[in-house]
C-alpha cells in the first residue's frame, strides 16, 4: 500500500467508481479508491436475479442497516440495505434507469446550486449512458449511446407484465415506451443497468472497464484497494490532508497531495465527517469527538420515498415463489439463462412500473409503480403472487443520521421520520386509490388473483381512517436515501456547488447525500451522474461537448408505440374515478 496519492476517493459505490474511474482517465495524477467491502466479482451480483439472495439481509455485500422507530409507522423500526464491496448499492439494486424530471435539478439551481440545473446536467448523464436503442451512436437529443453504463430494455417476456401494462391502460394511464424520454409520465417498461442479461453496476462501467480479471481496468494511476474501511479524515489546521486505513487488522495513513472526495453514501458520508469532526458541535463532543468545524447540516435533511405494497396471491410458475413447482419452473430457467442469457434469471423482478399525477394541476408525477412478478412477503415465500408498489416520489419529511459511536464500523443512527408530514399521508393514499383501480382492470382482475394485505380495503373514500391505519402498517421504503450533506449556495449547507465541504479545504463530498431534494423516480443514474460532475470538478475540467438542452425534454421527440394493439391515448388520470 501506497503511502501518498494526489487524491483519495473514499467508497466506491456508484459516485465512487465514477469519480475514481474519470480521475484517472483524465491522468491528473494518481488517485486511490479506497473501499471497505470486497470484490463484486460473484454470481450474487452478476446475475441479475441474485440481488433476491443479497437485499433482504446483512452480509458480505449488503450492511442491512436497522432504523429507528418510526412514530408514523406504529413505532415500527425500518430496514435500509446498501451495497457493501465494489459497485456499492449498484451491486445490489433493482437496476431501474431512471433520472427523473428536468425541473427536479431546475429547483436544485434555484435554489443555489449553480451549475446543477437540467442544462448543466444533462450532458453528464449522457457522457455516462451507453443505450442500447442508440446502437452504438453517440447519442440524440436526450441519451448517450457510448458511455460506460449500459442501459438496456427487458431481457424477459413474463406475461404478468404485460397484463399490468393493459391493466393501467384500462385504468386511464397511457403507455410511455421511455420514462427518461420527453414526459416522465405514463405507464411502460423500465430500461436496466445491463449488458449481455448480466448487472452492469458502477464497477464494471469505471473500475474495470469490461475485464472481469482487472480491478482498475488496467490503469496504472489507480489503485483500487478493497477491505479498508476508513476510520475518520485527517486534517492540519483546516485542511485535510490524509486518512486512517484499517486494513488486514493493521492501521495506515495514507496521505493526499491535493484532494480527498467522501464517496461513502448518504450515511457513510455524513458519518465519516461527522467521526472526523466535522459537524454538530454539540452532538460532536458529545461522543468525545474534537471539533474540527462546526456543521449542524451535516446528518440532517435525511429523506426516502415511502412505499407500500398492494399484494396479490395467485398461482402461477411464471410468478416467483420458493415452491416445489417454482423451482422446478427455475430449474429449466436457469438452463436457459446459461444458453442465452434470457428469462427469468436476467429479469429484476420489477420490469415495469408507471409515474402519474395525483392532482392533474401539478406539474410532474408524483407517484411511481412498481409491479413485481412477486409477493415481496418473506413470511410467505412459498406463496405465488404479484405486488404493486406505490411510491411517494417527493415527500415533505426530512430525517436524519447521528453518530451511535465515534467509530465509524459502528452503524450510524438512522432515523427516516417516515410519513410525519401529513402531506404524504394524503399523497399515499391518493396513489393507493389509482393503484387499487388498476388492480381492479379485467387483464389482472380475471385471473381471480386473492388480496393478500389489503382485503377488506379499496381505497375510495369509503373508509379513510382504515386505509390510513393500512399505510401505517405497511410503509417502507424503496431504498433511496439521499440528502445528509446537502448541497447549496447558502452558508447551511454542507457543500457548496463545486461539491466542496463548507469550512474546511482539500474535501469535498460526491454522492446522494448531496441531493437537496430527492428527484422523481430512482436515484443510481443520478447518483452516478454526479460522481461523472464531480470529477470534472476535481479535475478542473469544462463540462461535456455537446448540447445542454434545458428545453429538449418538452420538444417532439416522436410518439411512443403502445404494447398489444393498446391505444395508448393520453387519458389524464386522477383520483375522483
Amino acid at each position: 500500500m501506497k503511502q501518498e496519492y494526489d487524491y483519495i476517493v473514499v467508497g466506491a459505490g456508484s459516485a465512487g467508481c465514477a469519480v475514481a474511474g474519470r480521475l484517472a482517465d483524465s491522468k491528473v495524477g494518481t488517485v486511490a479508491l479506497l473501499e471497505c467491502g470486497g470484490s463484486d466479482f460473484n454470481r450474487a451480483i452478476t446475475i441479475p436475479i441474485g440481488f433476491a439472495s443479497t437485499v433482504p439481509k446483512a452480509g458480505p455485500f449488503n450492511y442491512g442497516y436497522v432504523t429507528e422507530p418510526q412514530p408514523a409507522l406504529n413505532g415500527r423500526r425500518g430496514y435500509q440495505p446498501r451495497g457493501r464491496g465494489l459497485g456499492g448499492t449498484s451491486s445490489i439494486n433493482g437496476m431501474i434507469y431512471i433520472r427523473g424530471v428536468a425541473s427536479d435539478y431546475d429547483r436544485w439551481a434555484a435554489a443555489g446550486c449553480e451549475g446543477w440545473g437540467w442544462g448543466d446536467v444533462l450532458p453528464y448523464f449522457k457522457r455516462a449512458e451507453c443505450n442500447e436503442r442508440l446502437g452504438g451512436s453517440a447519442e440524440d437529443a436526450l441519451h448517450g449511446g457510448q458511455g460506460p453504463l449500459h442501459v438496456v430494455d427487458t431481457r424477459s417476456t413474463n406475461p404478468f407484465d404485460r397484463r399490468f401494462l393493459q391493466a393501467a391502460e384500462c385504468a386511464g394511464l397511457r403507455y410511455n415506451a421511455d420514462f427518461n424520454g420527453p414526459e416522465q409520465e405514463g405507464v411502460g417498461f423500465y430500461q436496466r443497468t445491463q449488458r449481455d442479461g448480466e448487472r452492469w453496476n458502477a464497477a464494471r462501467a469505471y473500475l474495470h472497464r469490461g475485464n472481469p480479471q482487472s480491478v482498475n481496468g488496467g490503469r496504472d494511476n489507480l489503485d483500487v484497494l478493497t477491505n479498508s474501511q476508513v476510520l475518520r479524515v485527517l486534517f492540519a489546521g483546516k485542511r485535510a490532508v490524509g486518512v486512517v486505513v484499517t486494513r488486514d487488522g493493521q492501521e495506515y495513513t495514507i496521505r493526499a497531495r491535493r484532494e480527498i472526495i467522501l464517496s461513502g453514501g448518504t450515511f457513510g458520508s455524513a458519518q465519516l465527517l461527522m467521526v472526523s469532526g466535522v459537524g454538530p458541535a454539540a452532538h460532536l463532543r458529545s461522543h468525545g469527538i474534537a471539533v474540527v468545524h462546526d456543521a449542524p447540516g451535516v446528518g440532517q435533511n435525511l429523506q426516502e420515498h415511502p412505499n407500500v405494497k398492494l399484494q396479490q396471491r395467485v398461482f402461477s410458475t411464471d410468478l416467483y415463489a420458493a415452491s416445489l413447482r417454482g423451482g422446478i419452473r427455475l430449474l429449466g430457467e436457469w438452463r436457459r439463462y446459461k444458453r442465452e442469457r434470457f428469462g427469468m434469471f436476467a429479469s429484476n423482478i420489477a420490469e415495469t412500473g408507471a409515474f402519474f399525477k395525483t392532482d392533474p394541476a401539478l406539474s410532474d408525477p408524483d407517484i411511481q409503480l412498481h409491479f413485481s412478478t412477486t409477493l415481496n412477503d418473506p413470511a410467505a415465500r412459498r406463496l405465488h403472487g404479484y405486488s404493486l408498489n406505490v411510491c411517494v416520489l417527493r415527500p415533505h419529511t426530512r430525517g436524519q443520521v447521528l453518530l451511535a459511536s465515534p467509530d465509524a464500523r459502528t452503524a450510524p443512527v438512522i432515523d427516516q421520520n417516515l410519513m410525519a408530514d401529513a402531506r404524504d399521508m394524503d399523497t399515499m393514499l391518493a396513489g393507493l386509490r389509482v393503484a387499487r383501480r388498476i388492480l381492479d382492470q379485467s387483464p389482472l382482475a380475471r385471473l381471480g388473483a386473492t388480496a393478500h394485505n389489503h382485503a377488506a380495503l379499496r381505497f375510495d373514500g369509503t373508509d379513510d381512517e382504515a386505509a390510513r391505519a393500512f399505510i401505517r402498517k405497511y410503509t417502507d421504503i424503496v431504498f433511496h436515501p439521499v440528502g445528509t450533506c446537502r448541497m447549496g449556495g447558502d452558508s447551511a449547507s454542507v457543500v457548496d456547488p463545486q461539491l466542496r465541504v463548507r469550512g474546511v479545504e482539500g474535501l469535498r463530498v460526491a454522492d446522494a447525500s448531496v441531493m437537496p431534494d430527492l428527484i422523481g423516480g430512482n436515484t443510481n443514474a443520478p447518483s452516478i451522474m454526479i460522481g461523472e460532475k464531480a470529477a470534472d470538478l476535481v479535475g478542473g475540467s469544462d463540462r461535456p461537448q455537446g448540447q445542454a438542452l434545458a428545453s429538449v425534454w418538452t420538444s417532439a421527440h416522436g410518439q411512443a408505440g403502445t404494447p398489444g394493439g393498446a391505444t395508448g391515448r393520453p387519458v389524464p388520470v386522477t383520483t375522483n374515478a
